[in-house]
């Protein structure tokens, strides 16, 4: 028997990148090289069938690769997103109808309370019902000090990463019903946070807590709650996040030596939100290269 077993060292691009900056929020048409989302490589095998997903941040990254894996296992998917990233909304939605399946697109800013109720509300009704959470979308920048840290900067990360997950989940709670899945997107930076993301951090870590304690207040209904923990992962966010000095190393102290590419997250958001993952709640699963959570 042949072994098709691939070296992870080598699966993906294995040196730096290049410099490059972009403005937030980053699209993928500007990323180089450009970032694998399982386009040519995810196979379904209907693990999420019939089922209704919301994504925030579903246009580009990792986001882009949960939606095409969801498609691709029999999922319909609504994909929340900034304005300006039309673009990767349009061509996720392309990948997601590709795949034979609905596709809803919610652009507004998730920072607005209400339209972070609008998009469960939109997902509902154009979808019949939603089963699956994916709390993804997430805003970062580089700081050079926390005494220069300007409060509409902190605000706007609080909010991103951490209001717009309460509200969201706050709204989709009364339509999931047992077995359905509520799964956030937190960082390596939650347990091993760096300075210049100092704030990033601190959200990331929240919802770490915000996982495991909404994991324990809806057991009882039957709707897991649980996470996934990306390390360094070639996203447009790291092009936009101004710190072009550390293109040409990110992602090689990880032990595999390399950045890690969205495509390799997806098959962890599948199973939390398949079947399989039926005794899994309060988890965190690390998607991180080798570095420890």
């Amino acid at each position: 028997m042949n072994d098709m077993s691939q070296d992870p060292t080598t699966k993906y691009h294995t040196g730096g990148f290049p410099k490059q900056e972009q403005d937030q929020p980053g699209l993928t048409a500007a990323t180089e090289p450009r970032p694998d989302h399982g386009e040519s490589s995810y196979a379904g095998s209907g693990r999420l069938a019939g089922k209704r997903a919301l994504i925030t941040g579903g246009d580009s990254g990792i986001g882009r690769a949960v939606a095409l894996a969801f498609a691709r296992e029999g999922a319909d998917i609504a994909i929340s997103y900034l304005p300006e990233e039309q673009a990767d909304a349009d061509e996720t939605a392309e990948l997601v109808r590709d795949a034979g399946r609905a596709a809803v697109l919610l652009p507004g800013d998730i920072r607005d309370e209400q339209h972070s109720i609008d998009i469960v509300e939109q997902t509902v009704k154009q979808l019949g019902g939603l089963d699956v959470l994916v709390l993804n979308a997430a805003y970062q920048e580089n700081r050079d000090g926390l005494e220069s840290l300007p409060t509409e900067e902190f605000d706007r990360v609080f909010k991103t990463n951490l209001y717009a997950p309460l509200w969201i989940a706050r709204t989709a709670i009364p339509h999931m019903k047992p077995g359905s899945s509520i799964i956030s997107t937190t960082s390596i930076q939650a347990s091993s946070p760096s300075p210049e993301l100092i704030d990033y951090a601190m959200t990331k870590a929240a919802l770490v807590a915000f996982t495991q304690a909404l994991a324990q207040q809806l057991g009882e209904s039957g709707i897991r709650v649980n996470a996934v923990a990306p390390g360094p992962i070639w996203t447009p966010l790291i092009p936009a996040t101004s710190w072009p000095d550390k293109l040409p190393t990110f992602g090689q102290e990880t032990p595999l030596g390399r950045a890690g590419q969205p495509a390799e997250l997806a098959g962890a958001y599948v199973y939390l939100a398949s079947d399989d993952a039926s005794y899994t709640t309060g988890a965190i699963i690390p998607v991180t290269g080798g570095r420890g959570f």
